[in-house]
């Protein structure tokens, strides 16, 4: 058929979908319907993140379905009645994981509260040494009571403090710091594999760790900065006092 003549064909059927149409309040709602779902469709392939594609994805349905119901078109409603109970499940689920993440950075002091119960008691005696530098890491930390030191630098720790993480998460899972204990301590420990599933499981947890990395790693940088700063004061110094 020449091009023309297809050109004619599909004007004059257009034509007569709109005629019927105007003589049908229902099929003016089901092309409605149609639009609003086939719009929310190509809304959701400018959305970047999941949530709003999630519930775009059930309103198109939603709208599809109401096309499919009436037009009728039972290909169009069966497939949208399917998907509409999947998108609205799963666009509820990620809006409650972003709640939980959300109060998990505000309540990210408090993990070492709800992270007792899965920790068992130690009473340490002073000057005990709780762990060696190079010693295999296979456990976490929280001091309950009393001091303890990192002895390698002279940093006390104070009560309510979880610590041994970085070996934890180390590729070597050595300790990189010995810990001392300056008085008597009561410490809580947890072992890597319950660590590791409250990380899997529980945002407000693994946030926690994170800053503790974090916060340990940016302590070492300013010690090793400040090192480097005293050692360079101090060979300058000496050239001063040997040049004549």
């Amino acid at each position: 058929m020449p091009l023309s003549q297809l050109v004619a064909r599909a004007g004059a059927e257009g034509l007569a979908y709109v005629e019927a149409l105007a003589n049908s309040p229902v099929q003016i709602l089901a092309a409605a319907a149609a639009a609003v779902g086939i719009g929310l469709v190509v809304a959701g392939a400018f959305v970047r993140t999941m949530v709003p594609l999630r519930w775009l994805a059930a309103g198109s349905n939603a709208a599809l379905i109401v096309y499919g119901a009436l037009h009728p078109s039972p290909v169009t409603l069966a497939i949208a009645a399917a998907l509409l109970p999947i998108n609205v499940i799963r666009a509820i689920e990620m809006t409650r994981l972003t709640r939980r993440v959300r109060n998990a950075q505000a309540d990210a002091d408090l993990a070492g509260l709800w992270l007792k119960p899965y920790m068992k008691s130690r009473r340490v005696k002073a000057g005990t040494v709780l762990f060696h530098k190079g010693d295999f890491a296979d456990r976490l930390f929280f001091l309950v009571d009393g001091h303890l030191e990192l002895a390698d630098i002279g940093k006390r720790l104070d009560p309510g403090r979880i610590f041994g993480e970085i070996a934890l998460f180390s590729p070597s899972r050595m300790r990189t710091r010995t810990a001392l204990c300056v008085t008597d301590c009561t410490v809580l420990e947890i072992d890597e594999s319950t660590v590791m599933q409250l990380y899997y499981q529980n945002p407000a947890f693994g946030f926690h760790l994170i800053e503790l990395l974090a916060g340990r790693m940016s302590a070492d940088v300013e010690r090793m900065a400040q090192t480097d700063l005293a050692v360079s004061a101090a060979a300058a110094k000496t050239t001063s006092a040997t040049t004549p």
